[in-house]
């Protein structure tokens, strides 16, 4: 082997980031997507808008634990929920700001996060799924039954204070850019990490973890780090829409919310950057637009789903990436 020829393991770690056409449409999407936080809420209701990006947050951490590392995760929610109920706790009981109640709660989701990966990273497939929806239904009877949660009343009028005791967030739009700045952070903070030598490495480990493993990669170590980062911003956005709707109930840390992520995700398009926004924007829309129908609206949204399976095998990013991608 010539001294100009790449190994394979500087193959897998210095696969360049994303250039010409592919780097200029996600720039392009990007900035689109900021037009449209700017513009909708002239459109829509803001609250609906700030729910669509806490929860669209939500989906892109879930997105970077299975759409790049290829760990499939049933307890999500259990990031989603404690971080809210800490997050409100800590604003309501403790009196602190929203900043430092929402580092409380992202803090309480990594903190979680490390200590559940522990146990269940040991595992693959549908053993390691299994480990973290067992786990998830233990913080739910935690949330359920602890003095401090509220039990099935949840913690309630939450206080959303003053942003760095300046700000008061019980502004609409105050809070609104807040929602805005930290959901486009955790996003640009995701975008970064997919396209560092970690996250290539984690592409590797998706793909081959055996082989991954012969070019020296301590694949749990590197499997442990994204399933603490990925729970860690779903905490973000726990903490924040805690602060959003005044509210942390059951409902964030049942286990049917880490259905509901799973099928943003994969609505969207499962291992695309901006499928699990546009994922997230379907299904909130659906939720909030057909709450009309009552019981019936989860058979709506089962046939939808249904129906863009079966069109959109990739989600809808995918195939309109995929598309693109045909027609250059």
């Amino acid at each position: 082997m010539s001294a100009s020829t790449p190994t394979d393991q500087q193959y897998a770690v210095r696969t360049p980031a994303p250039v010409g056409d592919e780097l200029r449409a996600q720039k392009i999407a990007f900035m689109v997507m900021v037009a449209i936080i700017a513009i909708a809420p002239v459109v829509v209701y803001p609250v609906f808008m700030m729910k669509v990006m806490c929860f669209a947050l939500f989906a892109c951490a879930f997105n970077l634990l299975i759409g790049f590392g290829g760990l499939l995760s049933f307890g999500h929610a259990m990031f989603l929920g404690s971080a809210g109920y800490v997050s409100a706790h800590a604003a309501k009981v403790w009196g602190l700001t929203p900043e430092l109640s929402i580092l409380c709660g992202t803090a309480a989701a990594c903190l979680i996060a490390y200590v559940s990966g522990l146990l269940a990273i040991r595992r693959q497939g549908i053993y390691f799924a299994m480990i973290t929806l067992a786990l998830a239904q233990m913080i739910f009877f935690f949330c359920l039954q602890a003095p401090f949660t509220g039990g099935e009343d949840g913690i309630q009028a939450v206080p959303r204070g003053k942003l760095f005791g300046l700000i008061d967030l019980s502004n609409i739009v105050a809070m609104y850019i807040v929602v805005a700045v930290i959901f486009l952070g955790g996003f640009l903070l995701i975008f970064r990490i997919v396209h560092s030598p970690f996250g290539h490495v984690l592409k590797a480990i998706r793909e081959n973890e055996a082989r991954a493993t012969s070019l020296g990669y301590d694949t749990d170590r590197y499997k442990l780090a994204a399933y603490i980062l990925s729970g860690t911003i779903a905490g973000l956005a726990g903490a924040t829409k805690a602060l959003v709707f005044q509210l942390a109930s059951l409902t964030d840390v049942h286990w049917t919310m880490s259905g509901e992520v799973v099928l943003m995700t994969l609505l969207g398009g499962l291992g695309t950057i901006f499928g699990p926004v546009v994922g997230a924007a379907v299904i909130i829309t659906m939720q909030n637009y057909l709450a009309q129908f009552g019981a019936w609206v989860t058979i709506i949204q089962g046939v939808i789903f249904v129906i863009c399976v079966l069109a959109f095998r990739r989600g809808i990013i995918g195939e309109i990436a995929h598309a693109l991608k045909k027609s250059l």
